[in-house]
């Protein structure tokens, strides 16, 4: 009898404040609707692992499977980089844009892909109408009433109504979102030292996952932890000489482009180019048009200026939305940018290669899964944030 195919993964979120749990109800919500649709057998259980995890039992493609699904965690990192009022998320606003617009990093953003700059500038937009509406709240109420007390009065109008503007970003996410281009144009691209004391913990710990010897580690990086996981990658790599299991890496809505472009981005650029010329992993990017918030089809080495003849990777994709969605799963995700941005962890009615559970629990490596294949023939590799 043919043994489960083991497979670690190593999953490292976006900008993301919320616990990791998160993700767990995630895989096992949108999991059991993956498996009804396509015919997998999916158990979810507890793991024996030292950070936040859980195990996947499953009988994919004809074979029994065990993974076990860990998170790479620093939300702590993320809630730390939020902890500003409403004064200082406007003075974040502020530099945050000088950064990107003196720079000419927003430039040539531009030039690759409008729909994540657009979403990128929503904040901003957002921020800015309430700042506007707080002044002219605050110019009615002083004139109405008039003299110091009306000042007063006024001042106090408009300070509310920039509380509430706060107060309604569980709806808005302008203050999320703007707290998120800040974290990461705040060095101008440089990884802080927080974040890179946490790559240097993952380091460690994906070092004992390769040796505790699955046939498959697969490290998944979503959104901006795509980036991360590019750089913990090519750490690893660089230090590890020792042959271990198959090596993979899918990195899922990168936004790589918003960081690397970015001027002291260098170590980014670095590992971006290392990375995509080493033959001992195989690395996937898939997109999506339909996910404004992301670099859809934008080889993240090759807008970089870093592509060449020695290039190997990434696989760029598309998850092709369109296709692997009803019309009626459509319409229900239509305006619903977040959603869309994590649709790649869900469920796909009309499922086509891309399937992010049989990835993550069937019985075929990464590697295996897309053999031969080609790149998505609308991938953009034109060399945009080449200085």
């Amino acid at each position: 009898m043919q043994p489960p195919f083991r497979r670690h993964v190593l999953y490292l979120p976006g900008f993301d404040p919320i616990p990791p749990r998160r993700y767990r109800e995630l895989y096992r919500r949108e999991g059991a609707d993956q498996a009804r649709i396509s015919g997998h057998r999916l158990r979810i259980t507890k793991a024996q692992a030292e950070g936040f995890a859980w195990a996947v039992h499953g009988r994919v493609e004809g074979r029994d499977t065990a993974t076990v699904i860990e998170v790479a965690v620093w939300s702590d990192i993320v809630q730390a980089s939020m902890r500003r009022g409403i004064a200082g998320t406007y003075l974040q606003m502020v530099r945050t844009a000088w950064t990107y617009i003196a720079t000419g990093t927003l430039w040539r953003l531009m030039r690759l892909r409008r729909g994540p700059v657009i979403a990128a500038l929503y904040p901003i937009a957002v921020l800015l109408a309430q700042l506007a509406l707080a002044v002219l709240a605050g110019a009615l109420a002083a004139w109405l009433v008039g003299g110091w007390p009306g000042l007063a009065l006024g001042a106090a109008a408009a300070w509310a109504v920039l509380v509430a503007g706060r107060r309604l970003d569980g709806r808005l996410f302008a203050y999320y979102l703007m707290h998120d281009y800040a974290f990461t144009a705040a060095d101008r691209g440089a990884y802080p030292p927080a974040l890179e004391a946490r790559l240097t913990a993952f380091r460690a710990r994906l070092d004992a996952i390769l040796d505790d010897g699955p046939d498959e580690v697969l490290v998944v990086g979503h959104s901006s932890g795509a980036y991360l996981a590019v750089s913990l990658l090519a750490d690893l790599l660089r230090a590890r000489q020792a042959p271990g299991p198959a090596l993979s890496l899918l990195t899922l809505g990168q936004v790589v482009p918003m960081a690397a472009f970015l001027p002291d981005a260098t170590r980014l650029r670095d590992d971006l180019a290392w990375l995509s010329r080493s033959d001992r992993l195989f690395w996937l990017d898939v997109t999506a048009p339909g996910d404004a918030c992301c670099f859809a089809l934008c080889d993240p080495v090759a807008v970089c200026g870093l592509g060449g003849a020695e290039q190997r990777g990434p696989l760029v994709l598309s998850a092709a939305y369109s296709h692997t969605l009803s019309p009626e799963r459509l319409a229900a995700l239509r305006n619903r940018w977040f959603r869309l941005h994590f649709q790649y962890l869900c469920a796909f009615d009309r499922p086509g290669d891309y399937d992010y559970f049989a990835i993550t629990a069937g019985p075929r490596t990464l590697a295996q899964r897309f053999a031969g294949r080609a790149p998505s023939p609308a991938r953009i590799t034109r060399p945009v944030g080449a200085r």
